[in-house]
């Protein structure tokens, strides 16, 4: 069985997604290994706003930073996402449940008039 993943890392991981060019940063780095300034190209913002978004990625526990030389390389950590999908799935039991019961209420409530109604209206315009 996989372990609990602790609230603050997921309130962590959330936030750190909430912001669309660290969503596309992070959607990159899931096709691989790139350096900062391949990750920061196709964004019109400066060298330290994207370095602060790597850092509250990293902070989030998302992805690594490494030195080479003078090349800085972001991954992406595989089982961070892993650990979000576990969290995220471990709430679909929940919504089935609510979605289930929203359904069962609408096919009680089902009432063909109106859509009669509409569809007479329609052919004696």
């Amino acid at each position: 069985m996989e372990a609990a993943v602790e609230p603050d890392d997921i309130d962590a991981v959330l936030s750190a997604l909430a912001d669309p060019i660290r969503r596309r940063i992070v959607e990159r780095l899931g096709k691989g290994e790139a350096t900062v300034t391949d990750l920061s190209a196709p964004f019109d913002v400066s060298g330290p706003a994207i370095s602060r978004h790597l850092g509250i990625l990293e902070r989030a526990g998302l992805i690594t930073r490494e030195r080479h030389g003078t090349w800085r390389t972001c991954r992406l950590r595989p089982e961070a996402v892993a650990e979000l999908g576990v969290w995220l799935g471990g709430l679909r039991p929940d919504w089935d449940r609510r979605f289930d019961s929203l359904e069962a209420v609408l096919a009680t409530r089902h009432d063909p008039t109106p859509a009669t109604h509409h569809h007479d209206h329609q052919e004696q315009s």
